[in-house]
């Protein structure tokens, strides 16, 4: 697969993984449903989703994780937040401009160019706020989040990324 073709894929699955609504209920429910996948897979993962105001609305550490796992989850959130689109995503947008955070004026100890951070995005209100998985390899947090929040909206075809 080319990265056109990736990043295409990213786009798809933006598009395809709205809800009509999200609430602290809806928080609590995937959160869970996030880490009985990691559970299912025998990994250990953070988990964290925060509105866009800054309030975080689920979050949980698995036995293994450390103080380490959060500052990637903040910094997946920064770039969420800051550009709309998930992290993964925005890591194949530099790769196929050769572009680097820096060349967009954004500190990488804020950010990150990888995968894991993932817009919720309501339908017609725009993203709402993020979910991020720290603990795989940053394609793994991402494929991880993108099969979590399908199955959370019950949406069976969405397109998925298991290696870049």
């Amino acid at each position: 697969m080319t990265a056109e073709e990736l990043n295409r894929v990213l786009e798809m699955q933006e598009e395809i993984l709205q809800f009509s609504s999200f609430t602290n209920g809806d928080a609590w429910e995937l959160g869970n449903m996030i880490l009985m996948e990691a559970r299912r897979l025998g990994v250990s993962i953070a988990v964290r989703i925060r509105l866009n105001n800054g309030y975080t609305v689920f979050q949980y550490g698995m036995d293994g994780t450390t103080l380490y796992n959060d500052r990637w989850l903040d910094r997946k959130e920064n770039t969420v937040r800051l550009m709309e689109k998930s992290s993964l995503r925005v890591y194949m947008e530099l790769k196929m401009n050769e572009e680097t955070l820096e060349d967009m004026l954004l500190d990488p100890r804020e950010y990150a160019a990888c995968g894991g951070g993932f817009p919720i995005r309501v339908e017609e209100a725009g993203v709402v706020g993020t979910v991020a998985v720290s603990g795989l390899d940053h394609v793994s947090d991402h494929d991880l989040l993108i099969k979590s929040i399908s199955k959370y909206l019950h949406i069976a075809e969405v397109p998925r990324i298991r290696a870049v």
